[in-house]
């Protein structure tokens, strides 16, 4: 509130312009998104939060032994499995 009131404020034309990128709009902001966009998006954090559990693992595999070896394998295993569904699915294609 205190550098609403006492910031400067010395509105003009372009400061109060609508720009994206650097550079004036050339469509509505509100255009709609084919879904695919979002899919995709969903199913690279998907697969990228499942592959960052390989860090914790590899630093203490040693410790873990046959046991987590194993664990890791099943889960490194259904990955795969769903990575060639979606890639069989046509999921990762754009179109």
């Amino acid at each position: 509130m205190a550098g609403y009131l006492l910031g400067p404020s010395k509105p003009d034309d372009e400061k109060n312009s609508q720009f994206e990128c650097g550079f004036p709009a050339f469509e509505d902001s509100r255009m709609h998104f084919n879904v695919r966009y979002y899919l995709v998006a969903i199913l690279f954090i998907l697969f990228d939060l499942e592959v960052a559990f390989f860090i914790p693992w590899a630093v203490i595999q040693a410790k873990l032994g046959w046991f987590g070896f194993v664990g890791m394998s099943i889960f490194l295993l259904l990955l795969v499995v769903g990575f060639i569904f979606e890639w069989k699915k046509g999921a990762l294609e754009w179109e």
